[in-house]
C-alpha cells in the first residue's frame, strides 16, 4: 500500500474514531438532535402484535344483524378463503357491553382492557392484501408481503437511532411464538444490521450467553481487543465494509449489554402493587408471562429504547388463529394478553408516559363473519380491527366501520401502509422521506403508498 492508498483510505476512519466517541456521550447526541421532519408526538413504540388473526366482530366491532342471523346462510358474496370449508353466518359468542365516557363497546373477552377504552382509538376498517398467515406477517411487519425487507421496527431505529449505548433500538419480547415467516419479520435487510430487532426472552437469562465466562472483565477485555484489531485490519484491507462495521457495533453493543440487560430483568424495585397491576401473580402462567412482557416494555421505553414488539406466549390451542373451537381458542388467547395490556396502558398513564409513547395493538389480518366448518372462522383481509393509543393519537374513538356483518370495510378503508405511514408520522418522520438507495432503486418502509391519517391525531 502507498502512503497516498493509506491516507485515502484511513483518513476517513480517523475521523470517525473522533464522531464515534463523541456520539457515544448521551448528552453529545441529544445536542446534535436526530434529522427529524416535523415535531414528533411520540419518542417511543410498543408494538402488541396479536399473532393469528383475532376476529375483529368478536372483539371491538359488535354486529348485531350477525348474532340475529346466526345459523343463516351468508347473505353476501364470499370472497375466496385459505380452506374453502365455508359454513353458515356465525354470530358472537360474547356480548358486548360500552365503557367508559366514550362509551366504546367490547366483548366479555377484555374485561380488563375494556376499563382502559377512552385511551384507545380502534380503528374498525383496516385491510391487508394477504389471506395466509407468512405473506401476511411479512406485510404487517414490513410493507411488503414477501421476504427481504426492513421491519417497521428497523426503519423506526434507523431513522431515529437509539438513546442508548448499552441496549439496541429494537427488542423483541418473545412470550413464545415466533410468527409465521420467522425472524425475517424483525429483520433489517439491507439497513445496517445494528437495527435488526433484537430478540430477549422475558426471563432473567433474557439473552444467551448475556453474562461472561471468562473469570474477570480484563481477560475478556483482551479477547475483545483482539477482534477489535483482526475486525479493524479485515475492514481497511477492504476499504471499508459496511457489513464488517455493523458487526463490529454488534460486538460492542453485545459487551455494554452485559450490564444493561441483567438490570432491565431485575424487577426487584417494581412495587406490589406494580406487579399486581400487570399480572404477575395470576394464576394463569401465559398472563403471568405476558404481564412480564409489559412491565418490560414500560422498562424498555423507560430506559430510550425506540421500538419494541410483543409477541403472544403459547396457550396450549393454536394462536389466535381459530379455524374451529373459537370460544375456547379465543377466550384462551384473551386471558392471556388481557390484563397485561390494561396495566400497561393504566401505568404508562400514570407515570406521565402514555403521551409519547404510541401502543399499537394489531394482528395481521381478522376473519370472516361466516364459519369455517361449524365452530370456527377462517382468515379475512377485507376489514379487520385494530387499536392506538397514547403517542399523540386521539383517545375514546372509533375510526371506520365495515358492513352489517363486519366482513368488509365500508367507511374509511384503510391498508397497512396507512399505518406505517401514520406511525412514523407520529415519530416526527416524514414516510416518503426516509429513503434508502437499495438495488437501483428508493426504498421505505411505505413503498410507494401510503398516507398520514390525520383524523385520528389529536
Amino acid at each position: 500500500m502507498t502512503r497516498r492508498d493509506m491516507l485515502r483510505q484511513c483518513a476517513g476512519g480517523f475521523g470517525m474514531v473522533a464522531l464515534g466517541g463523541l456520539l457515544a456521550d448521551r448528552g453529545f447526541s441529544q445536542d446534535m438532535g436526530f434529522a427529524l421532519h416535523h415535531a414528533p408526538r411520540a419518542k417511543n413504540i410498543i408494538f402488541l402484535y396479536m399473532d393469528g388473526g383475532p376476529s375483529q366482530v368478536d372483539t371491538f366491532d359488535p354486529k348485531p344483524r350477525l348474532s340475529r342471523e346466526s345459523g343463516n346462510p351468508f347473505p353476501m358474496k364470499m370472497e375466496p378463503t385459505q380452506f374453502e370449508e365455508n359454513g353458515n353466518t356465525l354470530g358472537s359468542p360474547w356480548k358486548f357491553k360500552q365503557h367508559g365516557e366514550s362509551g366504546i363497546p367490547v366483548s366479555d373477552l377484555f374485561p380488563n382492557v375494556a376499563t382502559c377504552v377512552d385511551e384507545l382509538c380502534v380503528i374498525r376498517s383496516m385491510t391487508s392484501n394477504f389471506t395466509e398467515h407468512t405473506g401476511a406477517n411479512y406485510f404487517l411487519h414490513t410493507g411488503h408481503g414477501l421476504a427481504g425487507r426492513p421491519s417497521m421496527g428497523a426503519w423506526s431505529s434507523y431513522g431515529l437511532g437509539s438513546e442508548r449505548s448499552d441496549l439496541p433500538g429494537f427488542v423483541v419480547l418473545n412470550g413464545g411464538l415466533v410468527p409465521p415467516g420467522g425472524i425475517e419479520c424483525f429483520g433489517n435487510a439491507f439497513l445496517p444490521a445494528t437495527h435488526q430487532g433484537s430478540i430477549f426472552l422475558p426471563n432473567d437469562e433474557a439473552v444467551a450467553n448475556i453474562r461472561r465466562q471468562e473469570n474477570d472483565l480484563s481477560e475478556q477485555e483482551r479477547k475483545l481487543d483482539l477482534v477489535r484489531s483482526i475486525d479493524a485490519a479485515h475492514s481497511l484491507r477492504t476499504g471499508g465494509n459496511g457489513t464488517i462495521e455493523s458487526a463490529i457495533q454488534n460486538h460492542e453493543l453485545a459487551f455494554r449489554m452485559q450490564w444493561a440487560v441483567p438490570e432491565l430483568m431485575d424487577l426487584a424495585g417494581e412495587t406490589a402493587a406494580t406487579k399486581e397491576l400487570y399480572g404477575l401473580e395470576d394464576e394463569y402462567e401465559p398472563a403471568r408471562i405476558y404481564g412480564r412482557q409489559c412491565l418490560l416494555a414500560r422498562r424498555l421505553v423507560e430506559r430510550g429504547v425506540r421500538f419494541i414488539e410483543l409477541t403472544c406466549p403459547g396457550v396450549g390451542t393454536d394462536r389466535w388463529d381459530q379455524h374451529n373451537d373459537l370460544k375456547n381458542g379465543h377466550e384462551a388467547n384473551a386471558r392471556a394478553v388481557d390484563r397485561g395490556i390494561a396495566g400497561l396502558l393504566k401505568d404508562l398513564r400514570l407515570r406521565g408516559m402514555l403521551d409519547e409513547t404510541l401502543v399499537i395493538w394489531s394482528g395481521e389480518f381478522g376473519r370472516t363473519p361466516f364459519a369455517q366448518g361449524s365452530d370456527g372462522r377462517d382468515h379475512n383481509p377485507h376489514g379487520f380491527t385494530i387499536w392506538m393509543a397514547g403517542g399523540g393519537v386521539r383517545g375514546g374513538m372509533v375510526f371506520g366501520a365495515t358492513d352489517e356483518f363486519g366482513y368488509r370495510a365500508v367507511e374509511n378503508p384503510l391498508e397497512i401502509h396507512d399505518l406505517h405511514a401514520t406511525m412514523l408520522h407520529l415519530l416526527g418522520i416524514d414516510h416518503e422521506r426516509l429513503v434508502v438507495e437499495h438495488g437501483g432503486r428508493a426504498m421505505r418502509l411505505t413503498d410507494v403508498h401510503g398516507h398520514v391519517v390525520k383524523e385520528i391525531i389529536a
